[in-house]
């Protein structure tokens, strides 16, 4: 469904507010509840899908699971406030376990040496914008030492996936996942 002119200025108002958000760090939960440690990941070359783990995080799955935005999908509405009553299993059952997850990578006024970007379901074309879901983006934030570059077409980021609320200046949740990138094809 196309966009009329006043959407996509709402949307794109949206989206830098969101982005310039998790890019400065404001609101009291933009910042990570424990520091993304600085070690290097990198995987055995005969087994491409598993990981050593992260020293601080001794449960932490070294399989990659494939997953997709309707795995992390909750029951709720546009709206609805957000608490953690509302995760099911199958997204806690997620938490600090290797993902690979596809989507789109949110514009922003950076091309390239991206640390860190908003991944949304699709490509604003009908659900990104004020009013959109909460599980419908992926807050992602790049290990030390890797980039992204900006595409418009859909890529896939491999990464922990963890629940992670960000709350703008006014309080309201403007995401609750989070992904520590490792790569982005």
């Amino acid at each position: 469904m196309p966009l009329y002119a006043s959407q996509r200025l709402r949307v794109l108002a949206a989206a830098f507010c969101l982005t310039f958000c998790i890019i400065s760090g404001c609101g009291p939960a933009a910042t990570p509840s424990r520091p993304v440690p600085a070690v290097a990941v990198s995987a055995p070359a005969a087994e491409p899908s598993r990981v050593a783990p992260l020293p601080d995080q001794p449960h932490r799955s070294t399989t990659l699971r494939e997953i997709s935005f309707d795995d992390i999908k909750l029951d709720m509405q546009k709206g609805d406030p957000f608490s953690r009553d509302l995760l099911p299993t199958r997204v806690t059952g997620l938490e600090n376990s290797r993902v690979r997850i596809r989507g789109y990578i949110l514009p922003s006024f950076q091309q390239t040496g991206l640390t860190q970007f908003v991944l949304v379901r699709d490509n604003m074309e009908c659900c990104f914008g004020p009013g959109a879901l909460l599980h419908d983006c992926v807050v992602v934030r790049m290990v030390p030492g890797k980039t992204a570059a900006f595409s418009v077409r859909p890529v896939a980021v491999t990464g922990t996936f963890r629940v992670q609320e960000l709350r703008g200046p006014d309080g309201r949740h403007l995401a609750i996942y989070a992904l520590d990138g490792e790569t982005v094809d």
